[in-house]
């Protein structure tokens, strides 16, 4: 049976929707993987399936093209809120997630605002291998670590075009001080409310933009004093808006667009 599924991106972060409400998911590992081959199949940074829910809009489940499963993704939820909303025709839902629920609105400009729920900073909970201060971690460059749902190591760097990300990403997303691999993030502060950020995605690789990446890297720019409590990220492909106030949720709002919708035979 051929697979439906609506291709989108958030500032060129790719993503694919999979509807699976009022039907059983064929979605599984090994399709993830064929369906992510960029040369083979659609090709995406995550993937997002859509499932009946009692008490959100809608249960999402979000998958790496690597096949891997995640807890969140910042574009795709953004993505999926955009497709129930034009669906029903408001202006915000609820999504239930492994990160809990998220509120999803969409703003008087068209962009999406997603409650990302409050970072976490508690080494066991990252996870970090061991007890450790996260705002500070014993590696090359004192990055600090979060979780937004998924785990993140941010670098603060003087010029991003010194770093060579293709060597040090996966070099940090498999240390051993991280249990479940990690994200690491570049970023290069322009001022207190502007942020230029690189992105090596956990079971992805370089992503042109990640949302719960921007969130991250705005949570521990905002932890180590270097940021204020509203902060534009400037990724690769584009920008989106990161709020926090040091205590409460993060928020993330930004652009999101459909490319193409269609079947992927599953044979």
């Amino acid at each position: 049976m051929p697979l439906s599924f609506h291709k989108m991106h958030a500032n060129g972060d790719d993503f694919v929707i999979v509807d699976s409400r009022n039907s059983a998911s064929l979605v599984t590992s090994a399709i993830v993987q064929r369906m992510g081959d960029r040369n083979r199949g659609v090709g995406f940074n995550q993937l997002a399936v859509l499932l009946d829910c009692d008490d959100a809009d809608a249960r999402v489940m979000f998958w790496n093209a690597d096949g891997s499963a995640l807890d969140v993704c910042g574009s795709a939820t953004r993505g999926a809120a955009d497709l129930l909303m034009r669906e029903a025709n408001v202006a915000s839902v609820v999504l239930r997630t492994h990160r809990g629920l998220l509120t999803c609105e969409r703003t008087p400009t068209g962009d999406i605002c997603v409650d990302m729920g409050v970072p976490i900073f508690g080494w066991s909970d990252i996870p970090l291998a061991q007890a450790l201060d996260s705002a500070v971690l014993p590696l090359a460059g004192s990055p600090a670590a979060c979780s937004m749902g998924n785990p993140h190591c941010t670098y603060f760097v003087d010029d991003l075009a010194n770093v060579d990300i293709a060597t040090i990403g996966p070099a940090i997303e498999t240390n051993a001080l991280f249990p479940l691999k990690t994200n690491v993030h570049f970023v290069q502060i322009i001022d207190r409310t502007h942020i230029r950020l690189r992105i090596w995605e956990r079971g992805a690789g370089i992503a042109q933009g990640s949302g719960s990446c921007s969130c991250g890297a705005v949570v521990n720019g905002i932890r180590r004093g270097l940021l204020g409590s509203a902060v534009e990220v400037e990724c690769d492909g584009g920008s989106v808006t990161v709020q926090w106030d040091g205590v409460g949720p993060v928020f993330l709002i930004g652009p999101v667009k459909t490319s193409f919708s269609g079947t992927m035979s599953q044979g």
